[in-house]
């Protein structure tokens, strides 16, 4: 039913797949000339232009996949995505402002240098270029259905990956299929980035272990087929997040044995995977974490404050 695109991106991660069916395209790619170009030929070769695109769904809201989306939106489409992610699409500069000044002094708080958490903090103002705001004409949430080329789409929402990531699953070719984003992909275990609270929430959301638990319930599910939001398709979706489980489990033991007395977040990221750029420091927090929220939920760690500084200590 979908036909998948590679989108190019400036991105580590690589091309991202777009999906056309119909008068639609799913996670169009990031703003730019050259994947403009990418999107406007594979519509053409579908035999439409992009005025003739009605509807743009977004699975989530990171610049490599609703880029595109104004471009779209100018020539008529309409925009459909979840609540959460039609609020940071709809002003991506002001939430970035909101994630540096949220993050700024928590990763001081965790062990970073103040001149390693400005550079940080800053570094993704260079994504904005990439993805501009974009209003949503439709806001859609779990148990909602879109119709796209006579074939019902059930709407799934999760978390870990995003503050908002959607699933569309539904019916084709006899199979149980699902448009998954960035939740389940193929060669690559995400890494759920740490986000700032949204709608006044006072606490920090726990990324990975939501989406821990997003994926046991994923797996408890029949699908035969994922469509990814990169890379190829998944056909043994049990399977593949069996994998991600092992992976994040084994990840956690690690971290949970570099705990051999008070440790910052920053020496867990270190312990990891040394000494990292710059570029790769956030990634790296997120990971480290992610991992101390895991077995923090567990009750195999406890936090605690000392001259300023989050330190973790094994309870065990």
């Amino acid at each position: 039913m979908f036909r998948r695109v590679s989108i190019q991106t400036p991105f580590q991660v690589g091309p991202v797949n777009a999906y056309l069916a119909d008068r639609t395209v799913v996670d169009p790619g990031p703003d730019g000339e050259e994947a403009w170009s990418e999107l406007v030929a594979a519509l053409d070769e579908a035999g439409c232009q992009p005025g003739d695109v009605e509807r743009v769904l977004i699975t989530h809201p990171h610049p490599d996949h609703f880029g595109l989306a104004k471009r779209l939106r100018d020539a008529g489409a309409a925009v459909v995505a979840s609540a959460r992610a039609a609020t940071i699409m709809g002003d991506f500069a002001g939430h970035f402002e909101h994630e540096r000044a949220f993050f700024r002094p928590l990763l001081r708080r965790w062990g970073l240098d103040r001149e390693t958490a400005e550079t940080v903090t800053g570094l993704p103002e260079s994504y904005l270029h990439y993805a501009p705001s974009v209003t949503t004409d439709r806001e859609i949430d779990a148990g909602d259905v879109v119709t796209v080329d006579g074939t019902d789409l059930s709407v799934r929402e999760t978390r870990g990956h995003a503050a908002s990531e959607l699933l569309f699953t539904y019916r084709s070719g006899g199979e149980e299929r699902a448009l998954v984003g960035d939740h389940v992909l193929p060669d690559i275990t995400p890494n759920p980035l740490l986000q700032a609270p949204l709608d006044g929430d006072e606490e920090r959301p726990r990324q990975l272990p939501a989406f821990n638990d997003s994926l046991d319930a994923l797996a408890a599910d029949s699908f035969d087929r994922f469509l990814p939001g990169h890379r190829g398709e998944i056909t043994d979706p049990q399977a593949r997040i069996g994998e991600i489980r092992d992976a994040h489990e084994e990840r956690t033991a690690a971290v949970a044995a570099l705990l051999d007395g008070p440790t910052t977040p920053v020496d867990v990221m270190a312990g990891l995977f040394g000494d990292l750029p710059a570029t790769e420091v956030f990634s790296g927090l997120s990971e480290a974490v992610g991992h101390l929220d895991v077995l923090e939920a567990r009750d195999r760690v406890r936090a605690s404050e000392r001259g300023g500084v989050v330190v973790y200590e094994s309870t065990a």
